[in-house]
């Protein structure tokens, strides 16, 4: 805004608008381009307005319904309407000062009533507010109010730490709850598997037992037929004897240094067959007992 000196004419620059004055008194808007004026008559240039959108920054610093002092930058979006370029003109001394008072009257009506995490979440809505009062109030004097932008909001630097702390606490609880769920799923799968591993080491040692057995058998079968004269006792022996030394040779041949103490000798070796063949017959007896 501004007034100009020319007496005969005068050029309007594009995204611009005259104000032209007779005898003082308002007569029209000049549009963009160049214009002649008859100072004869009164006639004269008054001065000349942009109509392009100009931005205004507005700080507001007011308190949350929950006493936490914030400070609230809003961004301001406005320009002339050209066909009420004369009430912009003439009505208002400084627009740009008027804008910031109908801001700080509607934020700090506002948020005072909101929270500071209401504030964060419904901050287009305080926009949006301001916006209807500049506009209702702002259209009287011909300044059309584009957009307002709530740009941010910067509470006091000890409470901004404090929800930090709040947020990082939470999300340490919660990743404690996710591990400690991982741990529970671990040790059960880690139950499950060792269940599986012992039923399959069970059945592992059973089909070795039996294997055992049908070998034990088959080879008193094949011993008997083979070479006349022996008993069953005598191959028995012999399978413990055979049996007895493979173990040493086990023993003898393991990785580990390990001292192991055993009865050496053929009596002691007897001595074993023995203890086992008088197992057998007293478990025989018991089952034939149990069954009388």
């Amino acid at each position: 805004m501004g007034n100009t000196n020319c007496i005969i004419g005068g050029c309007i620059d594009q995204a611009s608008v005259g104000v032209v004055e007779r005898w003082g008194r308002f007569e029209h808007i000049a549009e963009p381009g160049c214009h002649f004026f008859n100072p004869l008559v009164g006639q004269w240039l008054a001065g000349v307005l942009s109509t392009r959108i100009n931005s205004l920054e507005v700080k507001i610093e007011t308190k949350t319904k929950d006493n936490v002092f914030v400070q609230l930058i809003c961004s301001i979006q406005y320009r002339v309407v050209k066909t009420n370029a004369d009430d912009a003109f003439y009505e208002l001394q400084n627009p740009r000062e008027q804008i910031q008072a109908y801001v700080f009257d509607v934020v700090r009506a506002l948020v005072p009533m909101m929270t500071l995490d209401a504030l964060f979440e419904q901050k287009g809505e305080v926009a949006k507010s301001v916006l209807e009062e500049l506009e209702k109030v702002m259209g009287a004097y011909g300044y059309s109010i584009e957009h307002i932008l709530m740009v941010d909001i910067i509470p006091d630097p000890s409470v901004r730490k404090a929800m930090n702390e709040i947020n990082a606490a939470q999300r340490l609880q919660l990743a404690s709850v996710y591990k400690g769920e991982a741990e529970k799923i671990l040790q059960v799968k880690r139950a499950e598997a060792e269940a599986e591993a012992k039923y399959l080491g069970g059945v592992g040692v059973a089909r070795q037992r039996q294997a055992i057995t049908d070998g034990l058998r088959e080879n008193i079968m094949n011993f008997s037929s083979k070479v006349e004269g022996t008993s069953s006792k005598d191959i028995m022996d012999l399978i413990m004897i055979t049996q007895y030394f493979d173990t040493m040779r086990d023993l003898g041949s393991a990785s580990k240094n390990t001292t192991v103490f055993l009865p050496h000798g053929p009596g002691h070796v007897r001595d074993i067959s023995d203890q086992i063949r008088n197992g057998l017959m007293e478990a025989s007896s018991a089952r034939v007992t149990d069954e009388v």
